[in-house]
């Protein structure tokens, strides 16, 4: 191909701390076992959010330029050679994770744990794989799902969170009639509340320190109650805090109503107090998922959980989840999950998305919960 005929699109790619720059790249057709998608719909995460303030999610640090975004859809706009599940004009959801499908986890099908996976917009392994917030993408046909009919763009672009809650789920094998607490609500933890009411859980209730965020999750029926944690000083000694814990957790099901606890657990903050009161919060014999990426070592009250035959799992992104994520997000019984994208803004103002979403609210101090960056506004 000439110089002449090179193609040119459009993406938002990070060098560094805040500086992230709308430039010109080429692309190219798409090679054997891959397809090309026009991408339509990108959910900011928090992954990104970290990225972009930082140059780093964790351990994971920048080592060159990186396209962001992994929450994604769009159209095909070309298929590569040996492809034969994808058509042009067709409707797609990525799925972000391009495993290895040889090691024993991928055998097994627990490819979330392939140790060689690279992961859209992750700078986890190098060289880095390059996201979805840019015009066009190609990636493997069969990390590529098509999307039910009734299912947007935009709806499709929360398949990725959505997949984290399924797989957590099924790891806690939630199951209807049974009583759900959450702490946390942001994206994540909204979906975990719209995940549990779906699933026929018969209470959903949700935690967090952000009156506003309760509020929403209230008022829009995601969580049936709700209690904003208070904002005390740090605890002085680890012991304390664990005594802090048990006592906020006493409170907590006491306004509840629920002084046995709940039978499931989903805690997706991350945060050390959160943790402990987790373990407190579920009832003898209960489960405690591990959704939240933060804290990295964390002390915790393992007598409260070995004794009472709680059992704490860890939960890390999802496998085999985005046919049933779609399925849900375009079958209406995840009700107003819709409501959750509170911002929509074009890939050429990506950073002033990034600045929203790091200040949590809008110019008109309107609360800012998942934005979704597109081709155009």
């Amino acid at each position: 191909m000439s110089p002449a005929t090179v193609q040119l699109q459009r993406a938002a790619v990070l060098h560094g701390p805040r500086d992230l720059r709308l430039e010109e790249r080429p692309f190219w057709p798409p090679q054997y076992n891959y397809a090309q998608v026009a991408i339509q719909s990108t959910g900011l995460c928090g992954s990104d959010l970290h990225y972009y303030l930082e140059g780093r999610n964790g351990d994971f640090a920048l080592q060159a330029p990186l396209v962001l975004g992994h929450e994604s859809a769009g159209v095909i706009t070309a298929v590569g050679p040996g492809v034969t599940n994808l058509a042009l004009g067709q409707r797609v959801a990525i799925e972000a994770g391009v495993m290895c499908k040889k090691c024993n986890y991928c055998q097994a099908g627990r490819y979330n744990l392939c140790k060689d996976m690279h992961f859209a917009s992750s700078a986890k392994t190098f060289p880095h794989l390059d996201g979805t917030l840019q015009d066009r993408m190609n990636h493997p046909a069969y990390a590529i799902h098509p999307l039910p009919d009734n299912c947007s763009f935009d709806q499709a672009a929360l398949a990725e969170p959505l997949s984290v809650l399924i797989h957590a789920a099924r790891r806690a094998n939630l199951a209807s009639g049974q009583r759900v607490l959450v702490f946390g609500t942001g994206s994540i933890g909204i979906l975990a509340c719209a995940l549990a009411n779906a699933y026929g859980a018969s209470r959903v209730v949700a935690i967090d320190i952000n009156q506003t965020r309760l509020d929403f999750a209230k008022s829009h029926g995601f969580a049936s109650q709700t209690y904003c944690l208070p904002k005390v000083d740090k605890a002085r000694t680890p012991e304390e805090q664990l005594r802090r814990a048990k006592d906020n957790v006493s409170a907590i099901l006491s306004k509840f109503n629920e002084p046995e606890g709940f039978d499931v657990v989903f805690e997706c903050t991350g945060a050390e107090p959160c943790i402990q009161m987790s373990i407190h919060a579920a009832v003898t014999g209960g489960k405690v998922m591990l959704i939240g990426m933060g804290s990295r070592n964390v002390m915790l009250p393992l007598s409260a959980a070995a004794l009472r035959e709680v059992d704490i799992q860890g939960s890390f992104r999802y496998a085999n989840t985005y046919p049933e994520a779609l399925k849900l997000l375009g079958s209406g019984k995840l009700r107003n999950v819709e409501k959750l994208i509170t911002h929509r803004v074009p890939l050429a103002d990506t950073t002033r998305a990034f600045e929203l979403l790091a200040r949590g609210k809008d110019e008109n101090g309107n609360m800012v919960m998942k934005i979704i960056i597109g081709p155009s506004s």
